[in-house]
């Protein structure tokens, strides 16, 4: 017990000396830390104007680490790049969408924010990642630097990747149809499915090679692939194809997006595709 108390007034002391030496410090002054609200560029207006307002999307183009990994060479896209990548992504994507499914269907459906990166995302495979779908919130467009709004294959690259990842935000709210595009080829998926090209899966009943790495990218190979077609150029992809039964196969596929686009959204995904076709060729245009 005289322990206890002596330990107690050693605190007690303790304390008035630091009261003590506090005391005669100067007071306190305003923080050296700048916490006001940068002003807002003219970049920033215009992504406000025509992404956070109406969608209430926001997009990350300065450097942020905590959205990327760490561990490849990843960079931010120039500032001169920002607005024409995301101007092709409005027209392509946003308008088409508005126009056959509604004003409010990518306002009540749509990732929370794009995450803009320069570079390639190179994997250790030697493949390439051109687009990541984050929890249905985030979709991550790698390459924007080199987007060229007048090369309508370029166009097309960087289009297929929003495509493609929306297409997995949608499956998130509403679930294809898994067992019947599973009959299809079953046994054509593969993880080594970057073994062989585009040219061979297409032979075996894939849209694309990447179409063999799962059932969930074959849908969304599937339907992207045909939204950055028009129709003509879908017919001679699959005209280019040798074998009827991988052609007859694909179609089957088609006919499963077809189906569900129609029964989860009420969309007509040929007028889908026929829109967004015309919205590219405006952008390869100018319009």
């Amino acid at each position: 017990m005289k322990k206890l108390n002596f330990y107690k007034k050693i605190v007690v002391l303790s304390s008035v000396l630091l009261l003590g030496a506090c005391s005669g410090d100067e007071p306190l002054t305003d923080s050296i830390l700048d916490v006001s609200t940068p002003s807002k560029t003219e970049l920033d207006n215009w992504i406000d104007t025509n992404y956070l307002n109406p969608y209430n999307i926001n997009i990350q183009y300065k450097w942020n680490q905590n959205t990327v990994d760490n561990n490849r060479f990843l960079y931010p896209p120039l500032q001169s790049k920002v607005q024409p990548a995301l101007e092709i992504v409005q027209k392509i994507w946003l308008d088409s969408y508005k126009a056959i499914a509604g004003p409010d269907f990518v306002k009540t459906i749509a990732p929370r924010e794009f995450v803009l990166v320069g570079g390639r995302n190179l994997n250790t495979t030697g493949t390439i990642t051109l687009g990541l779908a984050e929890a249905g919130q985030r979709i991550t467009l790698f390459e924007t630097d080199n987007v060229n709004k007048k090369d309508r294959a370029n166009v097309k690259r960087f289009v297929q990747t929003i495509q493609h990842e929306y297409i997995h935000i949608l499956n998130q709210t509403k679930p294809f149809d898994e067992k019947t595009l599973a009959k299809i080829t079953p046994t054509g998926y593969t993880s080594n499915w970057y073994a062989t090209p585009t040219s061979v899966a297409r032979e075996e009943g894939f849209i694309t090679d990447y179409a063999r790495s799962n059932i969930n990218e074959d849908f969304a190979e599937m339907s992207a692939t045909m939204l950055v077609n028009s129709k003509a150029e879908y017919a001679a992809i699959l005209a280019s194809i040798t074998n009827q039964t991988a052609v007859a196969n694909i179609k089957l596929k088609e006919a499963v997006v077809v189906k569900y686009f129609k029964d989860a959204f009420g969309i007509d995904f040929y007028k889908l595709r026929d829109e967004a076709e015309k919205n590219t060729t405006a952008v390869i245009n100018g319009n």
